[in-house]
């Protein structure tokens, strides 16, 4: 099977003082495509230490999915697209476009995501905004092209319990 693993990208939340659902919701969305998904690592809005816990799963863990929730935004904190485009070594400029332009049927605030996507080596990144709402509506947009991508990538056809 592949392995995706959830980064929730969160001072609040790494601090202890604001319950994170988004991660959660994600994971299980991830889970109900067929990923395993050992972890969900909670961690600051830090672009140096988010940029190296995507690298260190990149390409010690190899992962194939990395998918981020928060830092989208524009808060002056948020910083998970640059920490993103810090590692990725060739940009997926549609999927964030596509998971905006989706979006923009639900809510016009859809537009203020700055979420990036991008491949390293083998693993593809993907940031999300930090909202479950938001979390179902990208996985909703990209997740039957996003395993079709991971596959070619990879060239594991079929390892996420579709053929």
């Amino acid at each position: 099977m592949m392995k995706a693993v959830v980064i929730v990208a969160s001072t609040s939340g790494y601090l202890g003082q604001r319950e994170d659902k988004s991660g959660p919701t994600l994971k299980a969305r991830l889970e109900n495509m067929g990923f395993t998904v050992p972890e969900i690592l909670l961690l600051p809005d830090d672009r140096r230490k988010l940029s190296e816990a995507m690298r260190e799963l990149a390409d010690e863990q190899k992962v194939e999915l990395i998918v981020t929730t928060g830092g989208t935004g524009f808060a002056k904190d948020d910083c998970t697209p640059e920490a993103t485009l810090d590692i990725v070594e060739r940009r997926a400029d549609g999927i964030p476009e596509a998971m905006r332009a989706y979006s923009s049927q639900f809510t016009d605030r859809a537009m203020l995501s700055r979420a990036a996507a991008g491949i390293r080596g083998e693993t593809v990144i993907i940031n999300l905004p930090g909202s479950v709402k938001a979390v179902e509506e990208c996985m909703d947009c990209v997740e039957n092209s996003l395993i079709h991508g991971i596959e070619i990538l990879t060239g594991k056809t079929g390892e996420c319990g579709r053929q």
